[in-house]
Protein backbone atom coordinates (compact mmCIF):
# COMPACT_ATOMS: atom_id res chain seq x y z
CA UNK A 1 0.00 0.00 0.00
CA UNK A 2 1.44 3.58 -0.73
CA UNK A 3 2.02 6.06 1.69
CA UNK A 4 3.37 8.92 -0.11
CA UNK A 5 2.51 12.63 1.11
CA UNK A 6 2.08 12.96 -2.44
CA UNK A 7 -1.27 13.35 -3.42
CA UNK A 8 -0.45 13.19 -7.15
CA UNK A 9 1.57 10.01 -6.43
CA UNK A 10 -1.28 8.42 -5.23
CA UNK A 11 -2.88 9.23 -8.45
CA UNK A 12 -0.40 8.01 -10.37
CA UNK A 13 -0.59 4.48 -8.19
CA UNK A 14 -4.51 4.32 -8.40
CA UNK A 15 -5.70 6.47 -10.59
CA UNK A 16 -3.33 7.19 -13.52
CA UNK A 17 -5.83 8.30 -15.69
CA UNK A 18 -6.89 11.56 -14.11
CA UNK A 19 -3.27 12.75 -14.59
CA UNK A 20 -2.72 11.38 -18.48
CA UNK A 21 -2.67 14.57 -21.13
CA UNK A 22 -4.72 14.94 -24.24
CA UNK A 23 -2.78 14.23 -26.95
CA UNK A 24 -3.30 17.18 -29.19
CA UNK A 25 -2.67 17.54 -33.07
CA UNK A 26 -2.29 20.65 -35.09
CA UNK A 27 -3.27 24.18 -33.92
CA UNK A 28 -4.89 24.48 -30.64
CA UNK A 29 -8.05 26.45 -30.62
CA UNK A 30 -8.71 29.84 -28.96
CA UNK A 31 -9.22 29.41 -25.13
CA UNK A 32 -9.70 31.65 -22.02
CA UNK A 33 -6.55 33.55 -20.69
CA UNK A 34 -6.27 34.84 -17.43
CA UNK A 35 -3.93 38.10 -17.49
CA UNK A 36 -2.43 40.37 -14.97
CA UNK A 37 -1.40 39.53 -11.54
CA UNK A 38 0.68 41.21 -8.81
CA UNK A 39 2.00 40.60 -5.47
CA UNK A 40 3.70 42.92 -3.05
CA UNK A 41 5.46 42.48 -0.25
CA UNK A 42 4.58 45.01 3.02
CA UNK A 43 5.51 44.84 6.44
CA UNK A 44 3.35 42.20 8.21
CA UNK A 45 2.68 40.34 5.23
CA UNK A 46 1.99 40.18 1.20
CA UNK A 47 -1.07 40.91 -0.72
CA UNK A 48 -1.52 39.41 -3.72
CA UNK A 49 -4.15 40.35 -6.52
CA UNK A 50 -5.36 39.87 -9.69
CA UNK A 51 -7.78 41.79 -12.01
CA UNK A 52 -10.65 39.82 -13.47
CA UNK A 53 -10.97 40.05 -17.09
CA UNK A 54 -9.86 36.93 -19.59
CA UNK A 55 -9.33 37.17 -22.81
CA UNK A 56 -9.96 34.53 -25.78
CA UNK A 57 -7.76 35.87 -28.97
CA UNK A 58 -9.11 39.85 -29.60
CA UNK A 59 -12.29 39.36 -27.63
CA UNK A 60 -13.41 39.03 -24.12
CA UNK A 61 -14.10 35.69 -22.65
CA UNK A 62 -15.74 36.70 -19.53
CA UNK A 63 -14.93 40.00 -17.72
CA UNK A 64 -15.21 38.81 -14.03
CA UNK A 65 -12.92 35.65 -13.33
CA UNK A 66 -11.47 35.19 -10.24
CA UNK A 67 -7.35 34.72 -10.44
CA UNK A 68 -6.37 34.52 -6.78
CA UNK A 69 -6.79 31.52 -4.31
CA UNK A 70 -6.28 30.66 -1.17
CA UNK A 71 -3.72 27.74 -1.31
CA UNK A 72 -4.05 26.90 2.41
CA UNK A 73 -3.93 28.79 5.32
CA UNK A 74 -1.07 30.79 5.06
CA UNK A 75 -0.37 31.07 1.19
CA UNK A 76 -2.02 32.32 -1.94
CA UNK A 77 -1.26 31.36 -6.07
CA UNK A 78 -2.51 33.97 -8.85
CA UNK A 79 -2.84 32.08 -12.15
CA UNK A 80 -1.62 33.38 -15.29
CA UNK A 81 -2.27 31.74 -18.74
CA UNK A 82 -4.53 29.50 -19.96
CA UNK A 83 -7.57 29.60 -17.21
CA UNK A 84 -9.09 26.07 -17.80
CA UNK A 85 -5.35 24.10 -17.01
CA UNK A 86 -4.54 26.88 -14.41
CA UNK A 87 -7.33 26.27 -12.57
CA UNK A 88 -7.08 22.79 -12.42
CA UNK A 89 -3.75 22.99 -11.41
CA UNK A 90 -4.19 25.32 -8.54
CA UNK A 91 -7.14 22.87 -7.13
CA UNK A 92 -4.39 20.12 -7.52
CA UNK A 93 -2.16 22.27 -5.72
CA UNK A 94 -5.00 22.51 -2.97
CA UNK A 95 -5.20 19.09 -2.93
CA UNK A 96 -1.43 18.58 -2.30
CA UNK A 97 -0.77 20.80 0.83
CA UNK A 98 -3.93 19.29 2.42
CA UNK A 99 -3.28 16.09 1.67
CA UNK A 100 0.52 16.21 2.91
CA UNK A 101 -0.60 17.85 5.99
CA UNK A 102 -2.60 14.85 6.66
CA UNK A 103 -0.52 12.07 5.60
CA UNK A 104 2.49 14.05 7.69
CA UNK A 105 1.11 15.47 10.22
CA UNK A 106 2.28 18.82 9.21
CA UNK A 107 2.11 21.21 6.63
CA UNK A 108 4.60 21.82 4.53
CA UNK A 109 7.40 24.39 4.75
CA UNK A 110 6.63 28.08 2.45
CA UNK A 111 9.79 27.40 0.85
CA UNK A 112 8.39 23.25 0.25
CA UNK A 113 5.30 24.29 -0.88
CA UNK A 114 6.89 26.81 -3.64
CA UNK A 115 9.03 24.00 -4.48
CA UNK A 116 5.72 21.49 -5.17
CA UNK A 117 4.61 24.25 -7.46
CA UNK A 118 7.44 24.50 -9.26
CA UNK A 119 7.16 20.38 -9.98
CA UNK A 120 3.30 21.29 -11.46
CA UNK A 121 4.17 23.81 -13.79
CA UNK A 122 7.54 21.81 -14.86
CA UNK A 123 4.93 18.80 -15.36
CA UNK A 124 2.67 20.97 -17.68
CA UNK A 125 5.50 21.89 -19.88
CA UNK A 126 3.65 19.14 -22.69
CA UNK A 127 0.66 21.53 -22.54
CA UNK A 128 2.67 24.77 -22.26
CA UNK A 129 4.64 23.67 -26.22
CA UNK A 130 1.11 23.47 -27.50
CA UNK A 131 0.03 26.85 -26.19
CA UNK A 132 -1.71 25.80 -23.18
CA UNK A 133 1.29 27.90 -21.06
CA UNK A 134 0.17 28.13 -17.22
CA UNK A 135 2.21 31.10 -14.95
CA UNK A 136 1.80 30.79 -11.80
CA UNK A 137 2.64 33.39 -8.99
CA UNK A 138 2.82 31.80 -5.41
CA UNK A 139 3.26 34.00 -2.15
CA UNK A 140 2.44 33.32 1.42
CA UNK A 141 3.60 33.98 5.10
CA UNK A 142 6.13 32.58 6.48
CA UNK A 143 5.66 31.26 10.21
CA UNK A 144 9.25 30.03 10.49
CA UNK A 145 10.73 33.74 9.37
CA UNK A 146 8.06 35.83 10.53
CA UNK A 147 7.05 37.38 6.99
CA UNK A 148 6.13 37.71 3.77
CA UNK A 149 7.73 36.03 0.51
CA UNK A 150 6.88 35.75 -3.11
CA UNK A 151 7.62 33.64 -5.50
CA UNK A 152 7.79 33.23 -9.34
CA UNK A 153 8.02 30.88 -12.11
CA UNK A 154 8.33 30.44 -15.63
CA UNK A 155 7.23 27.80 -18.10
CA UNK A 156 9.17 25.31 -17.40
CA UNK A 157 8.90 25.06 -13.64
CA UNK A 158 11.62 27.32 -13.06
CA UNK A 159 11.27 29.01 -9.75
CA UNK A 160 12.87 32.66 -7.93
CA UNK A 161 11.83 34.78 -5.18
CA UNK A 162 11.25 38.58 -5.54
CA UNK A 163 12.15 40.13 -2.20
CA UNK A 164 9.66 42.93 -2.33
CA UNK A 165 7.00 42.43 -5.43
CA UNK A 166 6.25 41.04 -9.13
CA UNK A 167 3.87 41.26 -10.96
CA UNK A 168 3.07 38.59 -13.86
CA UNK A 169 0.77 38.32 -17.10
CA UNK A 170 0.28 39.82 -20.18
CA UNK A 171 0.05 43.30 -18.25
CA UNK A 172 2.99 42.48 -15.99
CA UNK A 173 5.56 44.70 -17.42
CA UNK A 174 3.59 47.69 -17.01
CA UNK A 175 2.25 46.33 -13.64
CA UNK A 176 6.09 46.15 -12.52
CA UNK A 177 6.75 49.65 -13.52
CA UNK A 178 4.26 51.14 -11.65
CA UNK A 179 4.91 48.92 -8.82
CA UNK A 180 8.68 50.14 -8.85
CA UNK A 181 7.60 54.10 -8.95
CA UNK A 182 4.88 53.21 -5.98
CA UNK A 183 6.64 50.32 -3.30
CA UNK A 184 8.35 51.71 -0.16
CA UNK A 185 9.55 49.19 2.43
CA UNK A 186 7.81 48.65 5.90
CA UNK A 187 4.48 50.28 4.06
CA UNK A 188 1.01 49.08 6.05
CA UNK A 189 -1.37 46.69 4.25
CA UNK A 190 -4.00 49.80 3.86
CA UNK A 191 -1.09 51.76 1.64
CA UNK A 192 0.22 48.45 0.02
CA UNK A 193 -3.61 47.66 -0.92
CA UNK A 194 -3.58 51.07 -2.53
CA UNK A 195 -0.47 50.38 -4.51
CA UNK A 196 -1.06 46.75 -5.79
CA UNK A 197 -4.46 48.47 -7.64
CA UNK A 198 -2.64 51.17 -8.85
CA UNK A 199 -0.40 48.83 -10.27
CA UNK A 200 -3.25 46.67 -11.95
CA UNK A 201 -4.66 50.09 -13.34
CA UNK A 202 -1.39 50.90 -14.90
CA UNK A 203 -1.73 47.81 -16.46
CA UNK A 204 -5.11 47.85 -17.87
CA UNK A 205 -4.46 51.37 -18.98
CA UNK A 206 -1.05 49.79 -20.98
CA UNK A 207 -2.44 46.24 -21.81
CA UNK A 208 -6.07 45.04 -23.57
CA UNK A 209 -5.83 41.90 -22.28
CA UNK A 210 -6.32 43.22 -18.24
CA UNK A 211 -9.56 44.81 -17.43
CA UNK A 212 -9.40 48.10 -15.18
CA UNK A 213 -11.97 48.82 -12.91
CA UNK A 214 -15.56 48.54 -13.80
CA UNK A 215 -17.57 51.38 -11.91
CA UNK A 216 -20.98 50.73 -13.77
CA UNK A 217 -20.97 46.89 -13.14
CA UNK A 218 -19.08 47.22 -9.89
CA UNK A 219 -16.22 45.00 -11.23
CA UNK A 220 -13.42 45.08 -9.63
CA UNK A 221 -9.33 43.15 -8.75
CA UNK A 222 -9.97 40.82 -5.92
CA UNK A 223 -7.40 40.87 -3.52
CA UNK A 224 -6.34 39.15 -0.78
CA UNK A 225 -3.35 39.25 1.91
CA UNK A 226 -1.74 36.73 3.80
CA UNK A 227 -0.16 37.52 7.17
CA UNK A 228 0.31 35.81 10.65
CA UNK A 229 -3.56 35.45 11.13
CA UNK A 230 -3.40 33.29 7.95
CA UNK A 231 -5.38 34.15 4.24
CA UNK A 232 -8.36 37.02 4.26
CA UNK A 233 -10.15 38.19 0.79
CA UNK A 234 -10.56 41.66 1.12
CA UNK A 235 -14.25 42.59 1.03
CA UNK A 236 -15.03 44.08 -2.67
CA UNK A 237 -16.14 47.67 -1.08
CA UNK A 238 -12.52 47.71 0.29
CA UNK A 239 -11.32 46.99 -2.99
CA UNK A 240 -13.83 48.96 -4.65
CA UNK A 241 -13.09 52.15 -2.35
CA UNK A 242 -9.27 51.29 -3.20
CA UNK A 243 -10.35 51.42 -6.97
CA UNK A 244 -12.05 54.95 -6.35
CA UNK A 245 -9.08 56.39 -5.29
CA UNK A 246 -6.88 55.99 -7.45
CA UNK A 247 -9.47 56.54 -10.11
CA UNK A 248 -9.80 60.05 -8.35
CA UNK A 249 -6.15 60.56 -8.19
CA UNK A 250 -5.69 60.08 -12.04
CA UNK A 251 -8.52 62.45 -12.52
CA UNK A 252 -6.62 65.03 -10.37
CA UNK A 253 -3.72 64.50 -12.76
CA UNK A 254 -1.73 62.52 -9.65
CA UNK A 255 0.31 59.62 -10.54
Amino acid sequence: MLHSPSFVDALRAYAPELLEQPAGAGAMPEVPHATTVAAVRYADGVVMGGDRRSTEGMAIAQRDIEKVFPADDYSAVAIAGAAGPAIEMVRLFQTELEHYEKIEGFPLSLEGKANKLGQMVRGNLGLAMQGLVVVPLFAGYDTRRRTGRIFRYDVTGGRWEDEDYYSTGSGGKDARGSLKKRYRAEMDAATAVDVLVEALYDAADEDAGTGGPDLVRGIFPLVATVTDEGYRRLPDDDVRKAAERVVAARARGEG
